[in-house]
């Protein structure tokens, strides 16, 4: 499955309260109906003052070319579509977000690990949008994350779905990838992965100290973003279990 992530930002002058009122209330309805999105999620942030995102955006696809003529390809935060619902979100997006403030990434997903049936609705998700260290290869970068971090990665303590989200044009791209890691308690998660505020963390529990100190190992953490919030899924026309 394609996704298309946007990490939103809102308009100078707009409270978070404001934003958040106008993009699930206002745009949401209009996201969710562009023309070839199976899935849609909203993920707001549960610490809004110390998060680097007012929120984030997920539109699925079966096709890649769907995606591209509904939201554009990578190397622009913006996209020009031409199609009905398409066109119709884009411009509203206007009243409401810094689009050219607010990054995104394009690739395809792929569950490692799932305890939940496919079933995020009200779960908590830290999203890491992984950055290679220096002198790092896209390709060596890659090589290592799914196979030597991602066993551990998907055993922290408390992780009940982990995806992988590939860049389908990592020349392209603004990050090497995503990763997406899914609990039941907030706790849990903080416990595991810290709290917003910091991109780095000291966990505690055994496998998630072990996944901590690999990071260094691949990752630039001090220029990787990430977003800790609550994923509410807005659509879904797809086998959820197989998303």
């Amino acid at each position: 499955m394609y996704k298309h992530v946007a990490l939103l930002v809102r308009q100078s002058g707009t409270t978070h309260e404001a934003f958040r009122d106008y993009w699930l209330n206002e745009h949401t309805p209009i996201a969710r109906d562009i023309e070839g999105v199976v899935r849609y999620h909203t993920v707001a942030p549960t610490d809004p003052e110390h998060s680097e995102f007012d929120g984030i955006a997920e539109l699925y696809f079966e096709d890649l070319d769907d995606l591209h003529a509904a939201l554009g390809s990578p190397g622009s935060r913006d996209y020009d579509p031409e199609k009905g619902a398409a066109a119709k979100a884009r411009a509203d997006v206007d009243n409401f977000l810094a689009i050219d403030e607010r990054p995104r990434f394009i690739g395809e997903e792929v569950v490692r690990t799932d305890a939940v049936g496919g079933d995020t609705d009200g779960l908590y998700k830290h999203s890491a949008f992984l950055v290679r260290k220096e002198g790092m290869s896209h390709e060596a970068f890659r090589d290592y994350w799914e196979h030597e971090h991602t066993p551990l990665a998907r055993d922290i303590e408390g992780v009940v779905r982990y995806h992988t989200v590939y860049p389908t044009d990592p020349g392209h791209s603004e990050f090497d990838g995503v990763a997406e890691l899914y609990f039941e308690d907030l706790a849990d998660l903080h416990a595991a992965l810290g709290s917003p505020g910091s991109r780095d963390y000291d966990p505690e529990k055994e496998v998630a100290a072990k996944a901590r100190a690999d990071v260094d190992n691949f990752l630039a953490i001090d220029e990787r973003p990430r977003f800790i919030g609550r994923e509410t899924v807005r659509k879904d026309a797809t086998d959820a279990e197989g998303y």
